[in-house]
């Protein structure tokens, strides 16, 4: 078992970097050379292959093998980065960003099949939960690791040296996943899956729409569509830009590397992790009202903020705590947030529950990458102030849908109870 741990708690270590990357270091380090809000929020287009990943997981199941497929996307991610060391982003902006969407098409390749190996080897309730929080944990500290720690040492290391470590890191884990020995039995598994897929699903495969229709027709889809759309959208326009404001009126961009970074991205892994602990003691929709309150409080307190411009110790420290509280919610409501789903999911035949959740999951990420590559845009034209008054909006409409669910909708507590045993 700790075999099986380590290998998929490395493949997401390397897997969270590109988020890291991009969503941490990159704006930051875009801000320093001058770059436009506007221009920094449309890099979120980078993300999209991660919508687009549900295309091509039908190829990653039928050709090849797992091994092969992380293999090939983990090697590659390795030369995309050995391409970025030779670029400047104040001089080669576009290159850059190929760069950045190259690696974020092969993360999300490799995404499919690390997630294909995780359902081969992890057997029973006791390894899927231990499998899960190396999924959690491994992805948020490969991205602390790129965007925290990366961009605490670029001052000093500069671009080219901080993608020439990447490239290594890359390549070693190309190496260790061709020689792990947990994958050893995986060809004769593939080959036997994608028999029984030929076999039960030639008809829907030739007629996709009967699924899609199937799909659409599963009790509370409607409304779990609706709300991945838009949980995270007055969240991720703060956690996006209040960063960035601070870069503008009270830190440096090594102290936010740090603060930002490092430590509430440690607070958004225990938020994380706690999520799961309390979903054993509690019920979902009670949950889910209040940490949703919770999370428009938080937002209350950071919006407040962007009247002190005056740098000061107090400012700092009430900055780094208002960071710290949103992204440990942040956590605890995507974990929240995947259970839900996976609970709408259940409720589904199971001949489509695998391309139900893959479908959910999708818009998950179409909802948070559509509002993060517009929130700049906000900011650039309206200001700090009404953009975080907008953010706030929004937060507490998706509470309020929220809490009106746990009574009257798809979050009410005996619907959840009647899942297909």
């Amino acid at each position: 078992m700790n075999d099986k741990l380590v290998f998929l708690g490395l493949l997401y270590f390397v897997q969270g970097i590109p988020y890291g990357l991009q969503s941490s270091l990159l704006p930051v380090y875009l801000r320093g050379a001058g770059h436009s809000l506007t221009r920094i929020g449309f890099t979120k287009v980078l993300y999209f292959p991660w919508v687009l990943k549900v295309l091509w997981a039908p190829l990653v199941d039928r050709i090849g093998t797992k091994r092969r497929w992380l293999v090939a996307t983990v090697s590659g991610l390795a030369l995309t980065c050995l391409a970025s060391s030779a670029l400047a982003p104040e001089m080669h902006i576009w290159g850059v960003a190929g760069t950045l969407l190259a690696m974020n098409t092969l993360a999300s390749v490799q995404d499919i099949a690390v997630d294909g190996a995780a359902v081969g080897l992890l057997k029973g309730r006791g390894e899927l939960g231990l499998g899960n929080t190396a999924q959690v944990v491994g992805y948020k500290a490969g991205s602390v690791f790129a965007g925290g720690g990366l961009l605490a040492v670029i001052d000093v290391a500069g671009w080219s040296w901080m993608f020439m470590l990447l490239t290594f890191v890359y390549a070693g884990v190309a190496l260790f996943v061709w020689g792990a020995t947990v994958l050893d039995e995986e060809p004769m598994r593939g080959q036997q899956a994608d028999c029984s897929k030929r076999a039960g699903h030639g008809t829907d495969a030739l007629m996709p729409w009967r699924v899609w229709r199937k799909l659409l027709a599963v009790p509370g889809t409607a409304w779990t569509v609706l709300y991945v759309l838009t949980y995270k959208l007055g969240e991720q326009g703060a956690v996006t830009m209040f960063p960035l404001f601070l870069l503008d009126n009270h830190m440096t961009a090594r102290e936010l590397g740090f603060w930002n970074g490092v430590i509430a991205m440690g607070f958004s892994i225990c938020g994380s992790s706690l999520g799961g602990l309390l979903l054993a003691q509690f019920s979902i929709g009670a949950l889910m009202r209040r940490v949703f309150v919770l999370r428009t409080v938080s937002m209350v307190f950071q919006s407040s903020l962007l009247t002190v411009l005056e740098p000061s110790p107090l400012m700092k420290g009430m900055a780094v705590l208002s960071m710290s509280v949103q992204h440990f919610l942040g956590g605890l409501i995507t974990t929240l947030t995947f259970t839900t789903m996976m609970h709408c999911t259940q409720r589904a035949e199971e001949s489509i529950q695998a391309t139900h959740y893959s479908f959910l999951a999708t818009l998950e990420v179409l909802g948070k990458l559509t509002f993060s590559a517009l929130a700049g845009g906000v900011v650039d034209w309206f200001g700090f102030q009404a953009a975080f008054f907008l953010f706030l909006t929004l937060s507490a409409g998706t509470a309020l849908h929220v809490y009106t669910a746990t009574f009257t909708g798809a979050l009410r507590e005996h619907q959840l109870k009647e899942q297909p045993k």
